[in-house]
């Protein structure tokens, strides 16, 4: 796979999805997925999504240096990879009612 360097110099680089947008990165957020060039994980918008924000919420209150594109391919991700984004979006949300 084709190597790409996040933003985050110091977490060494990014290994490049098929998605234009997303990445993984050792020692990044577990090394699960994440929009490209930052640290926010596909799981934290896909969770954001799954409790009533719109694809234009994340990108002007939640997240409003993200872009419509990338909330969308996160979503075409999760439709990729569910049970392992479910998985992360239940961990979270588990150590938010705690």
């Amino acid at each position: 796979m084709e190597e790409m360097k996040t933003n985050r110099d110091d977490y060494g680089p990014a290994v490049a999805t098929q998605y234009a947008y997303i990445a993984q990165a050792d020692g990044v957020r577990g090394g699960h997925a994440i929009i490209a060039g930052t640290r926010i994980g596909v799981h934290d918008v896909i969770g954001l999504l799954q409790n009533g924000e719109t694809v234009d919420s994340v990108v002007t209150q939640s997240f409003p240096n993200l872009t419509r594109a990338q909330v969308y391919e996160c979503l075409a991700y999760y439709e990729d990879h569910r049970g392992e984004i479910d998985v992360l979006v239940a961990r979270q949300m588990s150590r938010e009612t705690v």
